[in-house]
């Protein structure tokens, strides 16, 4: 019997462009979502926009903290959770934060026609109620 030489059967080629386009759908789907969960809005609030032209992600760790969001209105109305709060009242909330959150942040969303001074004559105010970061929200 004489044996035939078979052809090195040839490697199988792997189609991955199935693959990547499940992938890049996956990447546009969480990017969505991760676009609409950055920031709190706070009604009567318009934050002012940022001077540089790109914009800067700030990335913190997955078990961070939520930050503690105060907004100040144009009328200089400090708001909580959508409710307008007198500074006074605002400290033992700020204290309990603290000591839910030890290493926590506060985010003003100010209201962008408010003088720089109010601004930071608040900053001063928050930065002296026991929080060692805090932060001014821009666009």
């Amino acid at each position: 019997m004489r044996t035939r030489h078979r052809r090195p059967s040839r490697i199988p080629e792997v189609n991955l462009v199935p693959m990547m386009d499940v992938l890049m759908t996956v990447l546009i789907f969480f990017v969505v979502i991760s676009m609409g969960l950055t920031g709190v809005e706070i009604n009567g609030v318009t934050l002012p926009r940022s001077v540089n032209s790109t914009d800067e992600i700030i990335s913190g760790s997955a078990d961070e903290s939520p930050p503690f969001v105060i907004g100040l209105t144009a009328q200089k109305e400090l708001i909580l959770d959508d409710e307008i709060i007198q500074l006074r009242n605002l400290s033992p909330r700020l204290r309990t934060y603290f000591q839910e959150n030890p290493d926590g942040t506060i985010l003003l969303k100010a209201d962008r026609t408010l003088p720089y001074d109010d601004i930071a004559n608040l900053l001063d105010e928050l930065r002296g109620s026991g929080g060692r970061r805090v932060s001014l929200a821009v666009e």
